[in-house]
């Protein structure tokens, strides 16, 4: 008879329970993720738009939220100086096929 020990079995339900997690909701995790991206550039451009020549937001209450956005500029820079394809919107995805 064999015995199964507890690492092996914790192991089995672990990829059990990756498997499932795949399969339901890795896909609703990757547009939440998306989807917060698209609003942090939304927030990012109407606050600090300046520093890109786009005078949005009058810079009195940019200044105000200046202290919290500080540690985004510099991937809001990246995000939104990198070349983005037309395969790459939301709309293209393949959602459950």
């Amino acid at each position: 008879m064999r015995v199964i020990t507890m690492p092996a079995a914790r192991s089995w339900l672990d990829n059990v329970r990756e498997f499932f997690y795949g399969m339901i909701s890795f896909e609703f995790e990757q547009q939440a993720r998306e989807q917060r991206g698209e609003l942090e550039s939304a927030f990012m451009l109407l606050t600090l738009g300046d520093m890109l020549g786009v005078p949005v937001m009058p810079p009195l209450y940019a200044l105000r939220i200046l202290p919290y956005a500080v540690p985004m500029i510099s991937t809001w820079k990246r995000r939104v100086g990198r070349e983005r394809d037309l395969s790459e919107r939301e709309e293209f995805h393949l959602h459950g096929v």
